[in-house]
């Protein structure tokens, strides 16, 4: 069994669905709204596990009823959350989602995530030193993204970076994590007037740029790869991503290879949008073996 350390955000979803997008200063009649348990760190734990992976959580949650709620989420789905820790006097938190034509729009405030600083993420060194990889995103401190690239180098333990939402990241972060996941978004700031082409073949198996439902794209170290998407009925794409990069770190963890990695990971994303939720579609190990 892979052991996976994620070290990230966790919050509770506050999720409306319309038919339509309301627009700067317009008003529109929803269908629906519930409130589910998100977080970028917290979803790709949530994933790993069901996925079959043996996952440590290290992340903050506020003293509040969400807080609360977000612990029991992950016990539930058999996280670690040894290095989970209430703080006082903050609320968790919160992802405000509208899910409108086929999309979703998110407003994401921090809350106690702000609290998962490096001082706080060395008291868990040791989940780090024996975990076989380790996930990190950026709804967190940046100062602790470039703490853990440098800890996890020493270490010489694997790190898949999720580097969403987008904002730019010092060369040595990109030169010291082991795996990078950015979305064509995300990597056009990463690498700012460079040719897509061109930083693939800088970062052979390392740079894996998800292009949506067209797939995913690296550089094997001698071609480009195009590792296709797999085409369902959408219900809910919140926690695609998330699902994705869970999968391909216990993949990556289990020595699957990358090609077949990754499509492993797109079979497990393309199963999450059937259905509410960011968690909510989250598929088992069954599930995606039985669906490949």
């Amino acid at each position: 069994m892979a052991k996976v350390t994620v070290i990230g955000s966790s919050s509770m979803d506050l999720v409306v669905t319309s038919n339509i997008r309301p627009g700067a200063g317009e008003t529109v009649l929803g269908e629906s709204f519930k409130t589910v348990p998100g977080g970028k760190g917290a979803n790709q734990a949530v994933a790993a596990a069901r996925l079959g992976a043996d996952v440590s959580m290290i992340g903050c949650v506020g003293e509040d009823h969400y807080g609360k709620a977000i612990l029991e989420n992950f016990k539930s789905n058999g996280v670690s959350v040894e290095n989970v820790k209430p703080v006082t006097g903050s609320d968790s938190g919160t992802a405000h989602i509208i899910l409108a034509e086929g999309d979703n729009s998110i407003v994401v405030v921090k809350g106690a995530n702000d609290y998962i600083t490096p001082d706080y993420v060395e008291k868990a060194k040791e989940k780090i030193k024996e975990a076989d990889i380790v996930l990190i995103q950026q709804e967190i401190p940046e100062e602790t993204v470039e703490y853990v690239a440098q800890l996890c180098q020493e270490l010489k333990v694997p790190l898949l970076l999720n580097p969403a939402p987008a904002r730019p990241l010092k060369a040595e972060v990109i030169e010291q994590v082991s795996y990078i996941t950015p979305n064509e978004h995300e990597a056009e700031l990463l690498f700012e007037g460079k040719e897509k082409e061109e930083v693939l073949k800088q970062y052979p198996n390392k740079l894996f740029i998800t292009e949506g439902k067209q797939g995913v794209r690296y550089f094997n170290g001698e071609k480009e790869v195009l590792v296709p998407s797999y085409q369902v009925e959408t219900i809910d794409t919140t926690g695609a991503g998330d699902t994705f990069n869970a999968a391909l770190a216990v993949a990556l963890a289990e020595g699957m290879g990358f090609e077949k990695g990754i499509q492993f990971a797109n079979r497990a994303a393309s199963l999450s949008v059937t259905k509410f939720g960011a968690q909510g579609g989250m598929p088992t190990r069954k599930e995606v073996e039985e669906s490949l």
